[in-house]
């Protein structure tokens, strides 16, 4: 196939084509990969263990793309939500760039994990204990550490705030040191399984890119972001389209290059739009 813009084809097969191209680029740094990676309990749990540090944590349940929405309705859609047997709850989340891990985007995603954490009538006394985990592929406020724990702290004593059981972490998936956490930083950059340190996480990877089951999936994935381009070009315009599946395609960690092939643009308009998502 030549450089023929992909979203004019109409060719369904040429498309799945063209996605089992991206599937092949994809790490876990893609929140759509990573939530298809974690969605499978003892990849999360593994995870969640390396993180923590904690050898005997056991989780009851993994939910991929979890809606809470607000009184206002202002919904959040988190990546991937985990719950122990103790119902301690974990957010995991990953973003290519700082910007999208904004203290304000931590700050909301706790307190709807929280405000919906009980039911009418229950004391505050059993809210469980929750992590909103951010892996960042960017160094954190120039904090050259690989982790930042936060807690709400007392100023004045410097002690944790009555230690109301919450925190927010920050992971800085660039640095990739001779440790647990930074060769799980590694694996979360690889695209083969073969790659990868951890045997749970290479084997759900390998499934996804290399078993013809695996493949169909992500390619259902891909396609469910063509056609929201697709609705939106119908709705605001073909421009608008292609911009909007170009966005979303630098998400999940594509190449520049290919997302060019894909709208049927150049890679200099592919890099401008990038700058430009980067100053909104």
């Amino acid at each position: 196939m030549n450089n023929t813009n992909l979203l004019k084809t109409g060719f369904v097969n040429e498309r799945f084509r063209y996605y089992e191209k991206l599937v092949a680029e994809l790490t876990m740094m893609s929140d759509m990969f990573m939530r298809n990676v974690l969605n499978i309990l003892e990849c999360a749990e593994y995870v969640l263990r390396v993180i923590t540090e904690n050898d005997d944590l056991e989780l009851t349940e993994v939910v991929v793309q979890k809606d809470y929405k607000n009184l206002q309705g202002r919904s959040a859609v988190l990546d991937c939500v985990a719950v122990n047997g103790r119902k301690e709850i974990y957010d995991i989340e990953v973003q290519q760039e700082k910007a999208g891990a904004g203290p304000k985007r931590l700050r909301y995603h706790s307190s709807i994990i929280d405000a919906h954490s009980l039911f009418a009538g229950e004391d505050f006394e059993k809210l469980p204990e929750s992590k909103v985990i951010f892996i960042v592929d960017e160094e954190v406020e120039n904090e050259v550490v690989p982790i930042l724990h936060i807690k709400r702290t007392v100023r004045e004593t410097g002690r944790d705030y009555y230690n109301d059981k919450s925190e927010i972490i920050y992971i800085n998936a660039r640095m990739k040191e001779n440790t647990d956490l930074g060769r799980l930083m590694h694996d979360f950059h690889c695209t083969k399984a073969e790659d990868m340190y951890s045997k749970v996480l290479a084997e759900r990877v390998r499934v996804l890119k290399e078993t013809q089951e695996g493949v169909e999936i992500m390619c259902k994935e891909m396609d469910k972001i063509y056609k929201a381009g697709e609705l939106i070009g119908e709705e605001r315009g073909k421009e608008k389209g292609k911009y909007e599946t170009a966005m979303k395609l630098l998400e999940l960690g594509a190449r520049e290059d290919m997302i060019a092939e894909a709208v049927g643009h150049s890679v200099e308009e592919i890099k401008r739009w990038k700058n430009d998502m980067k100053r909104q």
